[in-house]
This record gives C-alpha cells, structure tokens and sequence, in this order.
C-alpha cells in the first residue's frame, strides 16, 4: 500500500521545542522498549522500501534537471542493498545493550558518600545532512536507543526521500509507543530553517552536519548549540623509505571502498625522497589503471610530465573524489608537521617497517585515527565489535574519532550519602 508522504514541519523552533518536551519522557523509558523501536523502524524500511525507492526516484529526476553535482547525485541515490544496510544497522543497534544507565566508578570519592558515574541522554540531537536519505534512519536508531529526541534536516535534492523515510519511521515510533515528538523532521524547503535551527540553544543539545566541509564550517560559524563536527576526506598517507609498494597501494585503493560516502579515503601521500622513482611509476600506474586522477606538487610535477600540479590550496581541501595528490618530504619529522598543519585531522596513515617510526607517528600525529600499515577504510559496522558508527568527528570538544552510541551520551555523577552521618 502506498505510503501517505507526511507533511514536514516548517517552524524549526516548534520542532525543536516539540523534541524537547519529547525527550523528558524520552529518556525515562526502558531500554527494552528503545530497543523495540529500533528494530520496529528496520521493520518499517523494510515494509515500505517501495515507497522510498519512487520517492528517491522523483528526487533523481529533479536533480539531474537542476544540474545538481555528480558528487550529490550519487550520495542521494538509493538502492535496495543501500536500504537493506541500513535495515542491518538498525536491527543490530535493536540488539546492542542499553548504554543508558550504565553505571561506572567515579574518579574521586567524598567522605561518608559512595560517589560514582552513569551515561544519560544528552536531550535534543539534531542532523543537518546533504543528501544520504537513510542516514536519517541510522540516525534516529542511534538517537532513539541513547534516550534522545532527533531533529532532522535534510537537503532539498532528497525532500520526497526524506518524507518517505520519515514517515516510516513515525509509523514505527507510534507502534511502540514511544513519547509523541521525539522525531521531528524540518521542510527542505525553508531557506532559513537552517540558521534558525542551529541558534536554539535553550532546548538543543548537540548538531551533528554531515556533508561537503562547507556545508560544517557553515553550521559551525553560526551555530550557538554546541556542534559535533563530522569529516570527510582529506586523508594523508606517508609512505616511509621502509614501507612496501604492495601495502600502499592496496591501502589507498582500499580506502576509497567505504560506500557512499569516502569518509576516510586517503586523497594525498607524501613520500620519502628517496623512495625509488620506478615504485612511483609502478603505483602510479596502478592507480590510473583504476580510473583516479593523480596530481603532485611542483616538484613531482616538473619531473613527471603526466602529474597535473596541485595548487597550494589543494593540500587542506578534500577531493570527494578518486583523485589523489602526492608530494615529497624529507623526513618522517617533516611528514608529521605537514599532515598536522594541512589533513582534516580525524584519520591519517603511516606505511613502514619500522616500529620506532611506527611510535612516532601514532603519538606526534594531530589527529582523531591513525593507522600504521592498516586501511582506514570507513564502515557504519564494523565486522568485530559492538559499535554502530553515524561518522567520524575531528574536534576534540565533545568527542572525538567515530560517532556511536556512546557519543551520544553524557555523564552524570551521582553522590549518594547516609542519613547516618549527620
């Protein structure tokens, strides 16, 4: 049966206002019943998947005739593996225990009192997203299992597909009962709902932007809610003397596998001066023979006629792309303060032999993740663990590296004394 498309709030201050009262009850109701909302919005994507693909379609369509960028295109497009990951993800999230109310030891103790910790919700979650109709649901699955209220803000090239999938996801939420408004989902096509969201700092808790890195920087400038930046691309390597061409290649290719979104694809590799010029060549090869674009910096590109020169700008801009820049270094020290000063700062790479560079460049590097002679290949779920992940965060404000459900959360203290000591 076809879906009744719902119709989107317009007043993000209602909304939010809306979400908080929501997420008072919210966050006083049992795991179990969180738990089985979560897995009844899998159930829902499942039921109207359908409707969400003719909804996407309608969004494709008016895209391509609004010359909306390849890159936006292919974030926005659907499919029914894409659909049926997110489904995964949420019936596992159902299955996860509840981080809420998980008790730990606090790290002082006050006389007479047994002092200790507990992870409670933040409150109000909102997601101001481009493109990627079903992070909304891996989202409000991450949101409704932590106890929160989610606001969701979606692009105007997904409005049919966000409605689609909103409207799952509330026929989920009032099967099970949870508190009426703990999901709000804004029009796409309010200009200024954006700006007018992210100012609501009396009743909102945390932003979260997923996107281009202009789309955070702007939420960023104008927000006065605290902001949980997300990152993408602009990813480095650097490929030590000691490191083998076999594991650099098969890295970077690696990298760029994490589908749709290249959260951690590696786009730019210094490379020691003395790393043989036929290795280049060989991984060079390799990579245009997988259809990336290679550039270099004026050095590399005055020695190899095929390298398009990098602009200098370039070093500290993500690609978004199977592009990738190479540039020579001097030193492992040299590395490391270039990577510092230029990478998006939330997953950087090192490919060596050598333990004692290994220790140097896990400590000296400024960054969320990093890895030696692993992929930094990003996935939502990863195969060994229990953690679901929204993102990858560079700050080191509120949390830093991968977005779970413990993100999330806050810490409350909890002091509890005797009547007897008085």
């Amino acid at each position: 049966m076809t879906m009744n498309f719902p119709s989107l709030t317009a007043d993000p201050i209602a909304a939010v206002q809306t979400a908080h009262r929501a997420s008072i009850h919210l966050a006083t109701t049992k795991g179990a019943m969180r738990s089985q909302a979560v897995y009844a919005m899998a159930e829902a994507l499942k039921q109207y998947q359908n409707d969400i693909l003719e909804a996407n379609t309608l969004d494709l369509e008016a895209s391509r005739e609004m010359a909306v960028p390849e890159l936006i295109l292919e974030w926005l497009k659907l499919t029914p593996e894409r659909i049926q990951t997110a489904i995964q993800l949420l019936k596992r999230l159902s299955e996860l225990p509840d981080p809420i109310g998980r008790v730990m030891d606090a790290m002082y103790q006050i006389d007479h009192c047994q002092t200790y910790s507990q992870l409670m919700p933040l409150g109000v979650i909102a997601l101001i997203y481009e493109a990627f109709p079903e992070l909304a649901a891996v989202a409000a699955g991450l949101c409704i299992k932590t106890g929160n209220s989610l606001v969701l803000k979606g692009g105007s090239e997904a409005s049919h597909s966000n409605a689609a999938i909103a409207q799952a996801l509330w026929i989920a939420i009032e099967e099970v009962g949870l508190p009426e408004g703990c999901l709000q989902a804004l029009s796409s096509d309010q200009g200024a709902s954006v700006r007018d969201l992210i100012v609501q700092d009396q009743h909102l808790n945390l932003i979260i932007p997923y996107g281009r890195p202009s789309l955070v920087q702007q939420v960023v400038r104008q927000a006065t809610a605290p902001v949980l930046k997300s990152a993408m691309g602009n990813c480095y390597l650097y490929w030590s003397p000691s490191g083998s061409l076999e594991a650099v290649r098969w890295i970077i290719l690696d990298s760029h596998q994490s589908e749709p979104d290249p959260v951690n694809a590696i786009e730019k590799v210094l490379i020691h001066r003395s790393q043989n010029p036929s290795s280049l060549i060989m991984l060079w090869n390799s990579l245009r023979e997988k259809g990336f674009e290679l550039r270099g910096d004026a050095a590399l590109a005055s020695e190899f006629s095929d390298l398009k020169q990098t602009d200098d700008a370039e070093w500290q801009q993500a690609y978004l792309a199977n592009v990738i820049a190479f540039k020579m270094v001097d030193s492992l020290d040299a590395a490391i303060a270039w990577i510092n000063l230029h990478s998006s700062g939330h997953a950087d790479c090192l490919v060596t032999e050598s333990y004692q560079e290994s220790r140097q460049f896990a400590l000296g590097i400024n960054s969320a993740s990093t890895y030696i002679n692993a992929s930094p290949r990003f996935s939502r779920k990863p195969k060994r663990g229990d953690s679901i992940f929204l993102g990858m965060s560079n700050q080191k404000g509120h949390r830093r590296g991968p977005i779970s459900l413990e993100t999330l959360t806050t810490v409350k203290h909890i002091i509890q004394g005797t009547t007897g000591q008085f």
